[in-house]
């Protein structure tokens, strides 16, 4: 098994929902890396949103993932072998996706930090892509200011999670909305939100009225669809809509509705700006340098949904379309070492 590679390779691209058949499970010869290359052992797998982009042949930020390739997906592992003098085997690292596989080989990658403080898990979380996307999507275009109300959707996900806590930090009143009360608990009592919406249970209009009196300043969009015609019908004057995800509609088989009240980006002066981190590659350490005190100081918490195996990854993947998940939704591959 030790010389063996599983990869999960597309095999179909999905209609709507990601289903048996459109990724298969292929074994492999374990890879050797060549010169100034290093072999990888994947030990965790993130599971996100944009996966189930990736499959599909839309335009996207991406190349979509070619049939008959290794699905594309972000990892953190361990160096088994080296011929990079930069690296050193058991060097914990993050290869530029490294794909839903056993290992990969890779040219370079990102040395993760790892401290009693900072576990490897602490790098797929908050101080990882998601925790990167929160930050920067909450700083660079919500802006937030003291005493302002920040609303975000998908709270109790990983990158909701957040920048709920990061508007926490700079002073602003957080509204949340999530899929059920055990979620809005976590977020309110655990990460300090000021309120949370059960979207399924409530009528989402009315409850962003009573918990948002001064209306909506900043926005964090993950969601789509009905949320945000809410939110569009609340927003203040000059309010900023960071743009980060649409997950309602990724498994649409039909075109999906514009918002309802777009009127009103107009009528409040509205800047709405959609983002991939990707475009904020060159300020990572910015990132690195106040998330990493954040979290060792306590004032950014974080949870980790782990799913054990890569033979679980597209099963697990669903539970971030039907809600399923709490926090940032991995996979452990194998072993820490």
């Amino acid at each position: 098994m030790v010389d063996d590679n599983r990869q999960w390779r597309l095999t179909r691209r999905p209609v709507g929902e990601v289903r048996p058949g459109d990724l298969t499970l292929s074994v492999q010869p374990k890879p050797v890396p060549g010169s100034n290359q290093i072999l990888v052992r994947n030990i965790y797998l993130s599971l996100d949103p944009t996966n189930r982009i990736w499959m599909s042949d839309m335009d996207q930020y991406m190349p979509p993932v070619a049939l008959g390739d290794v699905m594309r997906g972000g990892t953190i592992g361990v160096v088994e072998v080296s011929n990079n003098p930069a690296f050193k085997p058991g060097d914990i690292v993050q290869p530029f996706l490294g794909g839903w596989q056993d290992y990969v080989v890779a040219d370079h990658a990102q040395k993760v930090p790892v401290s009693p403080q900072l576990p490897i898990l602490a790098s797929m979380s908050a101080l990882g892509m998601t925790g990167a996307t929160a930050y920067f999507g909450l700083l660079d275009i919500g802006k937030p200011q003291a005493g302002e109300t920040l609303v975000v959707s998908a709270a109790a996900g990983a990158v909701g999670s957040v920048a709920g806590q990061i508007g926490k930090l700079k002073g602003c009143r957080v509204v949340g909305l999530a899929g059920t009360d055990d979620k809005c608990a976590w977020v309110t009592r655990e990460l300090g939100f000021d309120a949370c919406i059960n979207y399924r249970k409530e009528n989402v209009l009315e409850a962003l009225r009573r918990a948002c009196p001064n209306g909506i300043d900043i926005y964090f969009e993950n969601v789509g669809g009905e949320i945000l015609d809410a939110v569009l019908t609340l927003i203040n004057l000059n309010g900023r809509i960071a743009l980060c995800g649409l997950i309602s509609s990724y498994n649409a088989t039909e075109p999906v509705p514009g918002p309802y009240m777009f009127r009103n980006i107009l009528m409040k002066r509205v800047t709405v700006k959609g983002f991939i981190i990707i475009d904020y590659l060159s300020r990572m350490e910015e990132f690195f340098r106040d998330m990493s005190q954040w979290v060792q100081s306590g004032q950014i918490k974080w949870r980790v949904d782990l799913i054990q195996g890569l033979e679980n990854a597209p099963v697990a993947l669903q539970k971030l379309f039907t809600g399923g998940n709490t926090g940032k939704l991995v996979v452990q591959i194998s072993p820490e070492p």
